[in-house]
């Protein structure tokens, strides 16, 4: 059931606000519409590049506002407003324009789910106690889900795979993270990460290795950090249990 708010629950605890964090997030949602535009369009790797700008915007709305002081129920709301049109129905779009529309209803159906299991998935997030666990997430977050569909557009592009193996991936590929958005699966996350003073040097080198990796093929690159975090949960998952079997079988041989 949609959730009425007055004037003043729209006002921050502030009492104003705050348009900083509201226009980053704007800038989101304008890229997540651009991408559904594009998508229609047949333009599916100006598409793609537009759900990845969106996702940049989507991390800095949130950092801002916390930096600032600015948080408010008015800007938590209105992020998962706009995550479900960016990450949601855009890369559903995509990926059914791109692929999916030969299977006819099965094709679209397969869409929809995607974009059903992102709004359940920001519902779950936003009733969830987020102040106890700050650094992971339960379930795979809808921004990486759809990044990683446009990571997807834009590796397929690059080695111009077609025909059925493009088909069976991305299909797969969209099932597999409407599937991990709505799972119990932990991700790490990075919103609220914490550094010490004395790793900062080492941190920015980092980010300066991570941009020139970028730079030297985006598509790619792209392609493999979001793979390596989506799969990070499952691996994760696997690897606490072999190693709770390993436990359970030293235990009854002693």
């Amino acid at each position: 059931m949609e959730r009425h708010h007055n004037a003043k629950d729209v006002i921050s605890s502030k009492g104003t606000i705050s348009l900083l964090p509201s226009a980053i997030t704007t800038a989101s949602l304008f890229s997540g519409f651009y991408a559904i535009v594009a998508a229609i369009n047949g333009q599916f790797f100006h598409a793609a590049v537009a759900i990845i700008v969106s996702a940049i915007f989507d991390g800095l709305d949130g950092r801002v506002a916390r930096l600032t002081g600015t948080t408010s129920k008015f800007g938590m709301e209105y992020d998962s407003l706009c995550d479900l049109v960016a990450f949601g129905v855009a890369p559903a779009l995509l990926a059914y324009e791109w692929v999916l529309r030969p299977y006819g209803r099965y094709g679209w159906l397969a869409a929809f789910l995607y974009v059903a299991t992102t709004a359940l998935r920001l519902a779950r997030f936003n009733s969830q106690d987020t102040i106890s666990v700050k650094n992971e997430f339960t379930g795979l977050p809808c921004p990486a889900a759809g990044g990683m569909i446009a990571a997807t557009v834009l590796f397929c592009s690059f080695f111009e795979f077609t025909g059925t193996l493009r088909n069976f991936m991305v299909l797969g590929v969209v099932y597999g993270l409407s599937y991990l958005m709505i799972s119990s699966v932990k991700y790490q996350s990075f919103k609220h990460a914490e550094t010490d003073r004395a790793k900062k040097f080492q941190v920015l080198v980092g980010m300066v290795l991570l941009i020139m990796v970028l730079a030297a093929e985006p598509q790619v690159t792209l392609f493999i950090l979001g793979a390596t975090y989506v799969l990070s949960g499952p691996l994760a998952v696997a690897y606490r249990l072999v190693v709770r079997r390993k436990v359970t079988v030293k235990e009854e041989q002693e």
